[in-house]
């Protein structure tokens, strides 16, 4: 378990007693496992356990295996245009964004807004059976405060099939709609927090399983998900069996001063999850006018 990992489990135990404080992330003081009203004590218990046992946020398991290696040299460095040769006239900018999921309790949408943050995904769903207890604070808190949002689901391909948890994700918030600040839903696929690394499927099941998502997404919603995921988990896991880089955005994680080498299928990323530190911060590979677009469709 990475440091950061720990320190969200710290910060979760230690606020099982305080009922009715909820604290916003970006103050001074740490966010909580608190319910969005005033809940009695056994309600933030239930919360809290839930949290624990049956939720992992993006990333997490990239961190558990892979590392986070960034520093503050690493993080400037990911904030620059990464020009890729597959794409015309180069990349000349960049936005910056986040993810957040219940980890980060009630978020303080003002302070990221003022730290520059233009966009982020809101963890919604895991497998068939998980929702984020503070989804409506963060998807409409931010979309409130000017934020380009969208939402993202856990998978878990042992559980139930890609088009159960694409249904599951769409009726929990994991929709799309036309309003040109709502981004396509995104697909967390990564390490299994369970047991095996690829949920015991082979690369030729987990490629379709993720087909299978992809397209109950797509006819529920009219918009291709987005993928995120490493390279690493990707090549291991799905290697050469599918390729999804003509419909899908890849969002990739690497902590590090480069994007490095990308999942197969794809020539170049439209989202770097380049540190978890102290929240999990991403950068667009383009302008606002870039994000738009994909909100746009």
């Amino acid at each position: 378990m990475s440091t950061s990992r720990r320190g969200r489990r710290s910060i979760l135990l230690s606020v099982l007693a305080i009922p009715t404080v909820a604290l916003l992330l970006g103050t001074a003081a740490q966010a909580t496992a608190v319910p969005n009203n005033p809940a009695s004590a056994d309600e933030v218990n239930a919360i809290n356990a839930d949290i624990l046992v049956h939720n992992h946020e993006l990333g997490s398991q990239i961190r558990r295996v892979e590392g986070d290696t960034s520093t503050p040299g690493t993080d400037a460095a990911a904030q620059q245009p990464q020009p890729a040769a597959a794409i015309p006239n180069q990349v000349l900018a960049t936005t910056a964004g986040m993810d957040v999921a219940s980890y980060q309790g009630n978020v303080d949408w003002a302070n990221w807004w003022g730290q520059g943050k233009r966009f982020v995904w809101t963890k919604a769903t895991e497998s068939t059976n998980y929702t984020n207890p503070y989804f409506a604070q963060q998807y409409n808190g931010s979309y409130n405060q000017g934020f380009i949002r969208g939402a993202y689901h856990f998978a878990t391909p042992n559980t139930a099939s890609g088009a159960a948890q694409a249904t599951y994700f769409v009726a929990h918030g994991g929709g799309w709609s036309g309003d040109g600040k709502t981004l396509p839903g995104a697909l967390d696929m990564e390490y299994n927090p369970y047991g095996d690394t690829c949920y015991g499927l082979s690369q030729a099941s987990m490629g379709a399983w993720i087909r299978d998502f992809h397209d109950t997404y797509h006819a529920k919603t009219g918009r291709w998900p987005v993928i995120y995921t490493s390279t690493s988990w990707w090549s291991q896991c799905v290697g050469t069996s599918q390729t999804f880089g003509d419909t899908v955005p890849l969002w990739v994680a690497r902590y590090a001063s480069s994007v490095g080498t990308l999942p197969n299928g794809w020539g170049y990323y439209t989202v770097w999850q380049y540190t978890s530190s102290p929240l999990d911060q991403d950068t667009f590979n383009g302008g606002l006018d870039r994000v738009q677009a994909l909100a746009n469709g």
